[in-house]
């Protein structure tokens, strides 16, 4: 019978302690980042995803897409170009770094910023020279295995000599 009133003590402790340590501001993201060192590859899982578009408006058209991350996790580095692929009913499309761009290193602090475009030249509805794109995906250098996804709601993309698309490098964004 003594034991009871020691079972009943240590099941209290354990749940005080459990519950302490269950804090909103941090609680899975410190589990998330607990074993990725700070200043490593950016992770995916651990940035927030925004997207604004500049869409272009009739075919021949360039629009923009804007992907705009702000790291929730640990310090982090970007080196190198977003992987950015554009889908559609039966396959899958890779778009290619804008002509000239360098690729650069980014390191970013939690809640940093980056930004990177997609422009992209408007095609036309149905034809054999147009992709009719239905979902964009793109990946962070270093962390190719997983990828988000965005509905591409832009119209079609122009394939006239190639896809007529290309993705910027890592932008800073803010101070």
């Amino acid at each position: 019978m003594r034991t009871f009133p020691f079972a009943l003590a240590a099941a209290l402790a354990t749940t005080l302690l459990l519950t302490g340590c269950d804090d909103d501001k941090t609680g899975g993201d410190d589990v998330k980042n607990a074993d990725r060192k700070s200043g490593s590859a950016c992770a995916l899982g651990d940035m927030g995803v925004e997207v604004g578009a500049g869409a272009a408006p009739a075919a021949g058209d360039t629009g923009t897409v804007t992907v705009t991350l702000t790291n929730k996790g640990a310090q982090c580095s970007l080196k190198g170009f977003p992987g950015v692929d554009l889908h559609v009913k039966d396959g899958t499309t890779s778009v290619s770094p804008d002509k000239g761009a360098k690729a650069q290193s980014l390191t970013l602090a939690q809640g940093g910023t980056t930004s990177f475009t997609i422009t992209y030249v408007r095609g036309e509805a149905g034809s054999a020279e147009s992709l009719d794109v239905h979902k964009a995906s793109f990946t962070l250098p270093g962390d190719t295995n997983k990828a988000h996804e965005l509905e591409w709601t832009y119209g079609e993309v122009a394939r006239k000599n190639g896809t007529q698309a290309s993705v910027s490098g890592f932008e800073t964004s803010g101070d």
